[in-house]
């Protein structure tokens, strides 16, 4: 069983001259549901409320075959207006309720059989939810491998230092790190990217990716540096295309059975070469979530490995 642990959301997106449409979101929420389409047994630890929004949520887990294990509460349903550029690149505007109240003592129900947890985004850095992820992290890390991505969101976290600290917390916990050169540039805008990225390699994790979106993905372990075009694509949108990037990052993970903490020491020893070809996956996955609208990230049959 896999773990994704973080906030779930509906964005309401507008495209000029087009009628409003909503959509499930939230990066974790993407990243299970990848996972799932991936063909990975994965439950999702979140909160929605009991409204036309959290039946969305619901619905949308359900139909792609997402456990979840935390039922709903009786707050509101975290919502993220998105604004699509003409490129198709999107600005959000978020009204957002995080907390996971008793979390702490569910967890050895919630993670017992995990071999990997993945968290990232507001859930790690949004009170009163971020300690109590982060302890989930602490707790799931002597038996699990750990996934992370900052997934920054400016407008919501302006504390670019406490969300430095945040990041770099979890960095220390993870195993498999993801990150845009955008988040890096607004964590360290005193950094280059690839100094950044070194700096959190350095931190304990065995792989650091950084997306840079037309230029394709940059990624360093012990043995080295590579990187890979991107996918030669028509763009529609971007909305969710980290997302799927990080959910085809550990699924390979896991289909080369590097999962679980009694493998963290071969995912230290990961080659270049073998990163190079986890990147080539992870960039064909993003490339075709790109290609449609909204975060539909693709199923196993749509990426070729």
């Amino acid at each position: 069983m896999l773990s994704v642990i973080g906030e779930s959301l509906v964005d309401v997106v507008q495209r000029a001259g087009e009628p409003q449409r909503a959509h499930v979101g939230g990066s974790p929420l993407n990243v299970a549901v990848g996972l799932a389409r991936l063909g990975h047994a994965t439950q999702f630890v979140t909160r929605f409320g009991q409204d036309p929004y959290g039946d969305m949520i619901a619905g949308h887990l359900r139909a792609n075959s997402v456990l979840t294990p935390r039922a709903a509460d009786t707050g509101r349903t975290s919502v993220a207006a998105a604004r699509l550029r003409p490129d198709g690149s999107a600005d959000y505007d978020f009204a957002l309720h995080w907390e996971l109240p008793g979390l702490l003592e569910e967890l050895p129900r919630l993670l017992a059989g995990t071999t990997l947890v993945h968290t990232g985004s507001i859930a790690t850095m949004l009170e009163p939810g971020a300690d109590a992820v982060l302890a989930a992290i602490e707790h799931a890390r002597p038996a699990a491998t750990i996934g992370f991505d900052p997934n920054c969101r400016p407008s919501i976290i302006t504390d670019v230092h406490r969300a430095r600290a945040q990041a770099e917390r979890f960095t220390a916990l993870a195993d498999v790190v993801k990150a845009s050169d955008e988040d890096l540039a607004w964590l360290y805008p005193d950094r280059s990217v690839e100094e950044a990225a070194t700096a959190w390699l350095e931190l304990g994790p065995a792989v650091v990716v950084v997306t840079r979106g037309a230029e394709g993905p940059w990624g360093l372990c012990r043995a080295g540096t590579t990187t890979v075009p991107a996918a030669r694509v028509d763009v529609v949108d971007t909305v969710g295309a980290g997302d799927s990037f990080m959910a085809a990052l550990l699924s390979v993970v896991v289909d080369r059975g590097w999962d679980g903490s009694a493998r963290r020491d071969r995912l230290q020893r990961v080659g270049v070469q073998e990163l190079a070809d986890m990147l080539r996956f992870c960039s064909a996955a993003a490339g075709v979530t790109v290609s449609r609208a909204g975060a539909n990230p693709p199923t196993r049959h749509e990426v070729p490995r």
